[in-house]
């Protein structure tokens, strides 16, 4: 057989494992994150239930959140020597096993404990998958790569709730039937081939202290870590607080079952589409504009909180331009740092979502009771604006120091 043809084979089928392989990651993503969305109702509904108070409730579901904070600052370190593979399987594994061992003993410690293994496990999937798409992204796909990403995991999220309904045939049926997708997954996951990220810095920087490559990081793209905190913190802000403001406001639970989806629907429908546009624009040049519009639809929310198609449409519109910032963050975070930068910018990403979304219901539940017409949306708005600038005076920066602002942030991988 000629070479051009056995080359032209080889390639057809490396292209083939690359789709599969990515396929199996964005199917990781929605399994994972259909777990978690039924896991938080599923579990505070069931705690409540058996006389928990509303108090220790919601403390014990911050456990989920503990765990990542806990785990992310320590993985960069064991994936570069295990590979991406074994980190997947092995978060996955610690999201399933909890799910077969939640109706065994229905205790708000016991369930405090495998939450904060789910949080664990979820912290390690993620880190290893959004690590392997955004490095192994091409350029020209990087936006559209980790779009699909978040499209996966927003529509998992959305999807699990709808499995708490199998409570009706038994406490354990919606565990169960959740562990053992993920049970399926985790199988799957065998098939791939463990690559491993890149080796850390050249020698004149391998020796350096975490503290400055935590610098060196942070300065490099600071203004697309500003945009993960602030989507951790707009997003739990809303699921949180807007009930509570809803209910004050007069609107029953059947309006708030449809005014509360709006934004998380918004974000579903153009998640692709700016993904791609950022591929196209530039993603320094689409996220100030798009948080700028997110900023004045919400400060609109707040104007026109006393009317209920008034907050569904603006709402929705906040959701179109922001509901995929965590997406695009993960894009703009990337192409600002080098490939050896990437699994650190990932944590550090990872670190200011949890930590927006630790603040986002304290501070929504504050800015409620300090202005209760409107002030949930105002503040959060006036966070947004925040982000916005930071993101254009980032742009202005590495542009005046000469960067090349053509298809991406103005920093190439090297």
């Amino acid at each position: 057989m000629p070479r051009s043809l056995k080359k032209e084979g080889h390639q057809r089928m490396n292209t083939t494992y690359q789709r599969f392989q990515f396929s199996l990651l964005i199917i990781s993503v929605f399994i994972t994150g259909a777990a978690e969305g039924m896991l938080l109702p599923l579990v505070s509904s069931l705690l409540e239930r058996s006389g928990v108070s509303s108090i220790w409730n919601g403390l014990g579901s911050t456990s989920l959140y503990i765990g990542m904070l806990i785990a992310i600052p320590l993985m960069e370190k064991p994936m570069r020597k295990v590979g991406y593979k074994i980190f997947l399987i092995g978060g996955l594994a610690l999201i399933t096993l909890p799910l077969f061992l939640f109706p065994i003993w229905m205790n708000l410690w016991f369930w405090f404990m495998l939450r904060l293994c789910v949080g664990l496990g979820d912290s390690m999937l993620h880190f290893a998958a959004q690590t392997w798409i955004t490095i192994d992204s091409p350029l020209n796909h990087r936006g559209r790569n980790i779009s699909f990403y978040g499209l996966a995991f927003g529509i998992g999220v959305a999807v699990g709730p709808m499995l708490v309904r199998l409570v009706d045939y038994g406490t354990a049926v919606p565990f169960l039937t959740s562990g053992i997708f993920c049970t399926l997954v985790l199988f799957l996951l065998f098939l791939l081939k463990n690559e491993y990220p890149e080796c850390m810095e050249d020698k004149s920087t391998s020796n350096s202290t975490l503290f400055s490559r935590y610098k060196r990081v942070l300065t490099a793209a600071w203004s697309g870590f500003m945009v993960t905190f602030a989507f951790g913190f707009l997003e739990t802000s809303l699921n949180n607080s807007f009930p509570i403001f809803a209910l004050r406001h007069g609107y029953d639970l059947n309006a708030l079952s449809v005014l509360l989806p709006a934004f998380v629907t918004g974000g579903l429908i153009t998640q692709l589409p700016l993904g791609m546009l950022g591929d196209r624009l530039g993603r320094n040049r689409l996220l100030p504009v798009i948080t700028c519009v997110g900023t004045l639809a919400l400060f609109l929310t707040g104007v026109l909180c006393d009317y209920f198609y008034g907050i569904y449409f603006t709402l929705l519109a906040a959701g179109l331009m922001v509901g995929s910032l965590y997406s695009m963050s993960m894009g703009f975070v990337s192409d600002l740092l080098d490939k050896t930068q990437i699994p650190l910018g990932n944590i550090i990403m990872t670190i200011c979502y949890s930590i927006g979304s630790m603040i986002g219901p304290i501070s929504g539940n504050l800015m409620i009771n300090i202005m209760p017409n409107g002030g949930l949306f105002y503040g959060v708005s006036f966070l947004l604006f925040l982000t916005s600038i930071s993101c254009t005076v980032q742009a202005i920066q590495l542009h005046r120091k000469g960067s090349s602002f053509q298809k991406t942030a103005g920093v190439s991988n090297k």
